[in-house]
């Protein structure tokens, strides 16, 4: 019997099984960008961040973190290229397996959104095209962000990228996660070959949707035949433009990718919602998810805007099977929780998503239980 206190059970909150994975609930954290891993090694603060944020078969995304030396865009983030940086990862793995989470790392190469000091021997970014990205506001309002014009990747490069990424996924094996997810979103290396406003190439990687297709499903392939397809999630945003990634079809592009995936069979595939266009931008919109839904046979996360009312209605509807938050994640640690109580939510600082501090809009979001007056 239910007791009287207890609030029905509620859909985001209903089990799930993710191929190997036994989840407890459909509340996954968000892969984010949080700047605190000093000279790119992950730090032993983030060993609190996650083990915070970690629920009993509860699923989290790590913060995104870089294949390679190229890779870089911003100041501290991780790197899973090194033994150091490995090694560094292990004990924040072993910290959310010690609670019961699965945790997957978020693998990504930032391609032309960086700057000569971020690359080795202070070299070009390199990217799908030689056209460089406009200065644009950073997220504080204030500073203004520049980037060093990148350097065209040639067709016979472009392999050893791919490398980057299966090594990388089998770096982050050897560290104790649970698998990857390819960052394949928000106008980053793979975005930028995926979109017609940014790639311009004349080679087997440009022009037709297949060839802008080629490279995110070379690293699919590579990556699932690294570590096996069952540990591996790719996250798409065809209909977004962040740094300046636009794509003249969205819709055709989303649908292209959902059911080229089917063929490599692997665990999920992860689509920020039309809505959300561009940093901090949640706009009213025709568009919708639900085709590539179902064209992907596999497992299907939504991100973008979402709160508690949202996500229940995406998984009432199976228009997803998983949904993920971010900035609700980050300033409610115990979200799953909450929503099951339905209660008040804190509020997030947006102004110290990124600074470097330890502890300050890291560490310091408080529980429900410490909250009580």
């Amino acid at each position: 019997m239910t007791s009287e206190t207890e609030a029905p059970t509620i859909p985001l909150l209903t089990p799930y099984k993710m191929g190997n994975f036994n989840l407890s609930h459909r509340v996954v954290l968000a892969p984010l960008t949080r700047q605190r891993s000093y000279n790119n090694v992950p730090q032993p603060h983030a060993i609190l961040y996650y083990s915070q944020r970690t629920s009993k078969g509860g699923l989290m995304i790590s913060e995104a973190t870089g294949v390679s030396d190229t890779a870089q865009g911003y100041q501290d983030t991780p790197g899973i290229w090194t033994k150091e940086q490995v090694e560094a990862w292990k004990l924040i793995v072993d910290a959310v397996h010690a609670k019961g989470g699965i945790f997957l790392c978020q693998i990504w190469h930032v391609g032309r959104v960086s700057k000569a000091e971020f690359q080795p021997n202070g070299q070009a970014p390199i990217s799908s095209t030689d056209n460089p990205l406009e200065p644009r506001l950073k997220s504080n309002g204030i500073d203004l962000a520049e980037f060093t014009p990148p350097r065209r990747l040639r067709t016979d490069e472009i392999p050893s990228i791919v490398n980057d990424f299966r090594l990388a996924a089998r770096n982050a094996i050897e560290a104790g996660f649970d698998g990857v997810e390819i960052h394949g979103a928000h106008g980053y290396l793979v975005d930028q070959f995926l979109k017609d406003q940014v790639n311009d190439r004349t080679d087997k990687y440009g022009g037709s949707l297949e060839n802008r297709c080629r490279f995110a499903l070379e690293i699919v392939e590579a990556v699932a035949n690294e570590i096996g397809a069952e540990r591996v999630g790719i996250r798409f945003s065809p209909f977004a433009n962040y740094a300046d990634c636009g794509d003249s079809n969205p819709k055709e592009l989303g649908l292209y990718l959902a059911n080229a995936l089917n063929k490599y069979g692997i665990l999920y595939c992860h689509m920020v919602e039309p809505r959300i266009t561009a940093v901090e931008k949640n706009v009213e919109c025709p568009h919708s998810l639900v085709p590539m839904r179902k064209a992907f046979n596999g497992i299907f996360l939504v991100a973008g805007g979402y709160d508690r009312e949202d996500g229940n209605k995406a998984i009432v509807e199976d228009r997803a099977d998983l949904v993920v938050y971010g900035r609700l994640f980050l300033a409610n640690p115990d979200l799953p929780k909450r929503f099951k109580l339905n209660a008040p939510l804190n509020k997030y600082n947006r102004d110290t998503f990124y600074t470097s501090d330890p502890i300050v809009g890291y560490t310091d979001y408080p529980f429900l239980e410490t909250q009580a007056s």
